[in-house]
């Protein structure tokens, strides 16, 4: 079901693809029609109960859905507040990613493609894109930042194990994160249009992608609003470019929940950055004084990101949710709380939100006995070798 037959701000964009002032569509002429092509695809197979019936099989038969809510008991007492997790990193490959790209695969198929085209930062949105590819017999070419490939070696494997072919990015004013793994995917869609689609991992990009990877990622918030006997006080979700957050609000946005989406202190491009136009659509960017992107830092891969999706910076703008932000010394606490009161080691992403929780509930800002949320958007198997050099 589309979202804009749902009450509440996260409705389906307008006709021009925009979240209020936000999001749009800003492309070379050459790639206008492989995204308008991309749109009516995707209207007629998310309204074909065939397509859809498929799509769900494969999110419980091969991706493992409903993934569990976790009640953290130890960490509960510990903090003094109620902490449930959402347990995407116990899907398949590991994160969140698999559910939307699933359904992308599947779109391509249906649209006749013959290969994949992804950009990806901390290699697991590469890993899911490689996963689908294998299972539906679609060729797979990985673009991913220099940088990146160096602190996700084991990730970068993975996809070549999987049948990707990995492609480094670098470029001469780049640091070689996930904005350079961006446009390099965008030049290869150029060149490739006819038989490929571009597989865009978060709620960013040209119309439709913003939404429709949104609707793909919704899964994570009807699961939990389902598997909650009550609804809780706060729902907190990382936010980089932003797709585990939308999916995890799409679910409570008409409920009296509080939502709190946590940025990395190096990037908040919801916060610090300026309005302004970057990979085909419109939304906060970090600028200097000339306008020029600038590079954002985060010790996680996945939310060095110098922008935000566009619903989020919407969403920010009606004050329907609060974006705030954590840094790197602050994740890697919660990190390593969670794992010794839990068992549970969580991506560096996902500690992110994780932080904020427990710092909120040292000041008060959390209430004692109130009941929250956090969406584990993925497994910290990818970072430990990075957990490792940080933590000594």
């Amino acid at each position: 079901m589309f979202t804009d037959e749902v009450t509440g701000v996260m409705r389906a964009p307008d006709a021009a693809g925009r979240f209020g002032r936000f999001g749009g569509r800003y492309l070379p002429e050459a790639l206008v029609p492989a995204a308008e092509a991309v749109e009516v695809a995707f209207r007629e197979a998310w309204a074909d109960t065939a397509f859809t019936a498929e799509y769900r099989r494969l999110l419980a038969t091969y991706v493992g859905r409903p993934t569990p809510l976790t009640e953290c008991v130890r960490l509960s007492e510990r903090l003094g507040v109620r902490v449930l997790l959402k347990r995407e990193d116990l899907a398949h490959t590991g994160s969140h990613k698999i559910n939307n790209v699933l359904g992308q695969a599947l779109l391509a198929r249906r649209m006749g493609k013959r290969k994949l085209i992804a950009e990806t930062g901390a290699g697991q949105h590469g890993v899911a894109t490689a996963t689908a590819a294998a299972l539906l017999g679609l060729a797979c070419t990985v673009y991913m930042g220099h940088t990146d490939v160096r602190r996700q070696a084991v990730n970068v494997f993975r996809m070549e194990l999987l049948g990707a072919e990995v492609v480094p990015v670098t470029s001469a004013n780049g640091v070689g994160t996930l904005k350079e793994a961006t446009n390099g995917a965008l030049r290869a869609w150029v060149n490739e249009t006819e038989h490929a689609h571009y597989c865009i991992g978060s709620t960013m990009g040209p119309h439709p992608y913003p939404w429709m990877v949104r609707e793909f990622q919704r899964v994570i918030g009807d699961e939990a609003r389902a598997q909650c006997a009550e609804v809780p006080d706060v729902v907190v979700a990382c936010v980089g470019g932003g797709s585990n957050a939308a999916g995890t609000f799409a679910g409570f946005v008409d409920t009296p929940a509080r939502l709190v989406g946590v940025e990395a202190a190096g990037g908040a491009a919801v916060d610090k950055g300026k309005l302004g136009v970057l990979h085909g659509f419109m939304s906060h960017f970090l600028q200097d004084e000339d306008s020029q992107v600038l590079e954002a830092h985060s010790i996680s891969a996945g939310l060095d990101y110098p922008g935000v999706g566009p619903e989020h910076v919407h969403l920010a703008e009606t004050g329907r949710v609060r974006y705030t932000s954590v840094t790197d010394e602050q994740a890697l606490r919660a990190l390593k709380l969670l794992t010794r009161t839990e068992g549970i080691l969580p991506a560096l992403e996902s500690a992110h939100a994780l932080a904020w929780v427990v710092d909120a509930a040292a000041t008060g800002e959390l209430a004692a006995g109130s009941t929250v949320l956090v969406t584990l958007s993925g497994r910290g198997d990818k970072d430990i070798q990075q957990i490792r050099e940080h933590l000594g």
